[in-house]
């Protein structure tokens, strides 16, 4: 039997009049429904970071997944769509709700830039499913896990969720999924991907891009423009932004000192992976650790 999700699993803030950010930590061996009203005055954002949710329509006889690592953007100016999502346990998911009249003056000047903004889309229905990027991810990490004083705490997440959507719609001019051959060859897809599943298993030691196009199956050019289409960014600069995401967390768990974590995600010393990780977060490791301690 499927349950409420519980009060600890769930939690709401309001960024501003019409925009709200909802965090789900659900750690519980069971899964969870939750259930919000939602009018169709508004546009909805989910991004299932870790594990996994199922969106439920039309009284449960339409089923939407979202997998880990993917985000899901809903919007229907023709009908309320209420949030009816089956949580799965171990799932961590944000989701940014704003209105629609909101949502467009964060891009009223840009309106042909979004796909579905154009004139002739703007009163449709519109959905779309996309694996989050490193760089995303690292910001839905920040607004899941914070230790802030209260007194800056709305302020910190206004702006995190400014960041999100930001670089949610910052697509290279050629990343159309429509005018894009990788995108709509499904077996380019496949490559794509296991590419990403190679550079991350051997992240201490990622084999070259001749060697990673030669593993997969595909010619130089096509991995790397690919990949850029699907994951928004080149090969190594992916692989960058996930190592330091891999170290923060590393650092996080309090089981491992500097060296040790440079160590596991390809660092042979500890200055190279302080600078790095500086140049990421823009504070040393040790500053970190220290600032997600509560201290100075």
């Amino acid at each position: 039997m499927i349950k409420n999700i519980a009060e600890g699993s769930y939690g709401e803030e309001m960024v501003e009049d019409g925009f709200h950010v909802l965090k789900v930590q659900h750690s519980g061996s069971e899964p969870e429904l939750l259930q919000r009203e939602v009018s169709k005055r508004y546009i909805q954002f989910h991004f299932c970071l870790k594990g996994a949710a199922r969106f439920g329509f039309n009284q449960g006889n339409y089923w939407l997944d979202i997998a880990e690592e993917n985000s899901l953007l809903l919007y229907n100016t023709k009908l309320d769509l209420p949030l009816y999502v089956e949580i799965a346990p171990g799932t961590y998911m944000v989701s940014i709700i704003m209105t629609l009249r909101k949502f467009h003056t964060l891009f009223s000047n840009e309106a042909n830039y979004i796909p579905f903004l154009t004139e002739e889309n703007r009163e449709k229905k519109y959905y779309a499913q996309e694996a989050i990027t490193p760089s995303v991810a690292v910001v839905l990490s920040q607004i899941i896990n914070y230790n802030l004083h209260a007194s800056v705490k709305k302020l910190y997440v206004k702006g995190k969720v400014y960041e999100l959507i930001s670089l949610y719609f910052n697509r290279t001019a050629d990343a159309d999924a429509e005018q894009c051959p990788f995108l709509v060859d499904e077996d380019h897809v496949k490559r794509i991907k296991r590419a990403k599943e190679i550079v991350i298993a051997q992240m201490a030691e990622p084999p070259s891009l001749a060697d990673l196009a030669k593993e997969v199956g595909l010619p130089l050019k096509r991995l790397k423009e690919g990949f850029k289409q699907v994951y928004g960014d080149s090969v190594y600069s992916f692989l960058f932004d996930y190592k330091m995401e891999q170290a923060r967390r590393l650092l996080e768990t309090g089981q491992y000192n500097v060296n040790e974590i440079g160590l596991r995600i390809g660092y042979s010393t500890a200055s190279h992976f302080i600078a790095a990780f500086k140049k990421k977060y823009g504070t040393t490791p040790k500053k970190y650790v220290k600032a997600m301690a509560g201290g100075a």
